[in-house]
């Protein structure tokens, strides 16, 4: 790896330079998008260089075997800006989770403050209703009511059989 990047020039250096950690580390999302675009741009460009050097050099030594051998330096210089490009895309969505985190709690900080309604001082507040007196909080549908009789007509049923029955 230490070799490959010997043979990278100084502005790709550089580039391998900034995927590191620590220089990584105050990039906002926006920044690390576009270092992942010029990241990925690197690779892409020895990707495509390596895979074209290879089909011309397949016909010329007669199998893609003799031909791998000769591609070796675009191949690494791909491997390099591969793993940079691993990087980058780690660290983005981990900024990218982070943002995610604080737009949310945000949002629901919005909507608390929103729906926050505080009785006024002038009324007092009502003692809770006993449990008999409560009101169901269940949806009184038709087809709720229906459910609810034929299990208890079930029920029933199911009662008035075992009833019957001599012991």
């Amino acid at each position: 790896m230490q070799a490959l990047l010997v043979s990278l020039t100084e502005a790709e250096r550089a580039l391998v330079r900034q995927t590191e950690r620590d220089q990584m580390a105050g990039l906002d999302e926006d920044e690390l998008m576009a270092l992942l675009v010029r990241v990925r741009r690197a690779r892409d460009k020895y990707t495509t260089l390596y895979r074209r050097q290879s089909a011309s050099r397949v016909t010329r030594s007669g199998g893609r075997g003799k031909a791998f051998a000769k591609g070796t330096m675009d191949r690494g210089k791909a491997e390099v800006f591969e793993d940079a490009l691993a990087r980058v895309s780690r660290r983005l969505a981990a900024a990218a989770r982070a943002t995610a985190q604080e737009l949310k709690a945000e949002r629901i900080a919005e909507t608390r403050a929103a729906r926050d309604t505080a009785t006024p001082a002038t009324k007092r507040a009502k003692a809770p209703l006993p449990t008999a007196q409560r009101a169901t909080r269940r949806p009184q549908s038709p087809n709720r009511v229906k459910r609810h009789a034929t299990t208890r007509a079930a029920g029933a049923r199911r009662q008035s059989r075992k009833d019957s029955r001599v012991s």
